[in-house]
């Protein structure tokens, strides 16, 4: 009777030992951790002033922030004079406002809107900006990166044009919905479709956003090239202020 008492109680303080470590061995491997990400960013870029900017020392000026497309990004900053408001500089077009122009480093990743407006806010604190008229404009990569920058800093930006790009639908009400918004997109572009920029447009003005959206017609990707031609767009951008 003893053996078999013994035997009993063995085998129960194996089970219950197999049972402790089964248990333990089913547990999740959930670690708690923490680490500070720095991430580093070095842009190139050109910075226009108006031809009275230093007539005016008591003026703060509007600011124009024009990003490139991927075309442009890495090799030298000679690259962006191929379109847009910097092509259009050095042809000998005026404008009435700062133009800040980064360069994209990398050549095949989007950029990095957080390294932007860190240069952005650089520019502003170091020059006679008027922060209620900072306004936002990109062709295609730049483009996309300006929906981006729209929706992630609602308060930042006057008004915004954008060329030729793309983002996700869902975002559309994180974007300041005071802001006047202005697209351009040709209709046989094969790189970004029209489609793109044809169903976020909906997608606002279906939540009472003021969008224009100017289509051309037999124009592929490179519809910057008219886009940054109309005249009406400076025009249009200066009319702009965030509220108080």
């Amino acid at each position: 009777m003893k053996r078999v008492l013994y035997l009993f109680q063995r085998n129960l303080v194996i089970a219950l030992w197999f049972s402790l470590i089964n248990g333990c061995n089913s547990q999740p491997n959930l670690l708690e951790d923490q680490l500070e990400i720095v991430n580093h960013e070095t842009f190139k870029y050109y910075l226009y002033f108006p031809e009275d900017y230093e007539q005016h020392a008591n003026k703060d000026y509007p600011l124009l922030l024009f990003l490139h497309g991927g075309g442009e990004a890495g090799g030298t900053l000679e690259n962006l004079q191929t379109g847009g408001p910097p092509k259009m500089i050095v042809e000998g077009k005026r404008f009435p406002f700062l133009i800040l122009a980064p360069q994209h480093p990398h050549k095949k990743l989007f950029w990095n809107t957080r390294a932007v407006m860190q240069l952005l806010e650089h520019v502003v604190n170091e020059h006679r900006i008027d922060p209620k008229r900072i306004y936002l404009t990109g062709l295609s990569r730049g483009g996309t990166a300006s929906w981006e920058l729209a929706v992630q800093y609602p308060d930042t930006f006057a008004a915004m044009a954008v060329v030729c790009g793309m983002t996700p639908l869902p975002y559309a009400s994180w974007i300041n919905k005071e802001m006047p918004i202005w697209v351009f997109h040709g209709q046989e572009d094969r790189i970004i479709d029209i489609d793109e920029s044809e169903a976020m447009v909906n997608r606002l003005r279906q939540m009472g956003y003021e969008v224009k959206f100017t289509k051309y017609a037999d124009i592929g990707h490179e519809a910057w090239h008219l886009a940054y031609q109309t005249d009406s767009l400076y025009s249009w951008f200066t009319r702009q202020s965030l509220s108080d």
